[in-house]
């Protein structure tokens, strides 16, 4: 027959334990610090980032962990998604352009993925960090090419990275295109990975192993 547990039955109990294990017991008591929550939340060399150069603005520097966001956040923007990536970024995360809204983590990774469907060439052409605060703001020139129509496009952006500083987590990515798109035509195939269709029409691997056969880990 299973014992009654009181208050203070376990009070008793963890003071006589306590005694014999102060050491481990303070050890596993110590607080972990935000340093190495976000170390431990970032994992940067089992990321596999590709863009580990990163262009900073005269006076402008990062640290390891905003280095491994801006690196991360590249590499999307170059449709070079991973399971991998996207886990640092919050399960309640925001991502905006101005023709998409994706909240939550079945809205954006879609996103995401949904550039290697649309275009058959992403160019990066130019990146600078302009602000490592948070949010993390840079430059970003990208080429596209819109599959089956081979139709070009060069895109400036200002993009502004904002993380959660305890977890060091992406919260949301803003994408502000300076100007209007010129053309229909890529604004159409951008339209056609935004939130509502694309969870529909972009298929999410499940695992790193589906992820590994796509070509993105």
């Amino acid at each position: 027959m299973r014992l009654p547990i009181t208050q203070t039955s376990l009070h008793r109990t963890f003071q006589a334990s306590a005694k014999n294990t102060k050491l481990a017991t303070s050890q596993l008591l110590k607080p972990v610090s935000v340093l190495q929550t976000r170390k431990m939340a970032s994992a940067p060399n089992d990321l596999n980032i590709e863009n580990t150069n990163i262009k900073t603005a005269s006076g402008v520097t990062l640290d390891d962990q905003q280095k491994t966001l801006v690196g991360s956040v590249l590499d999307l923007f170059a449709g070079r998604p991973s399971l991998k990536k996207l886990q640092l970024w919050a399960d309640d995360g925001t991502f905006e352009d101005p023709i998409t809204r994706a909240v939550g983590r079945a809205q954006y990774e879609p996103q995401w993925y949904g550039l290697q469907t649309a275009f058959s060439e992403i160019e990066r052409l130019h990146h600078e960090v302009t602000s490592g605060g948070n949010p993390i703001s840079m430059d970003l020139r990208t080429r596209y090419v819109i599959k089956g129509i081979n139709k070009e496009q060069t895109i400036d952006s200002k993009v502004n990275i904002f993380y959660d500083n305890a977890t060091g987590k992406i919260t949301k990515v803003e994408d502000k295109w300076d100007g209007k798109l010129p053309d229909s035509s890529i604004q159409n195939a951008f339209r056609k990975i935004n939130a509502v269709t694309v969870p529909k029409m972009v298929g999410v691997p499940k695992n790193d192993e589906e992820d590994a056969a796509r070509g993105n880990q």
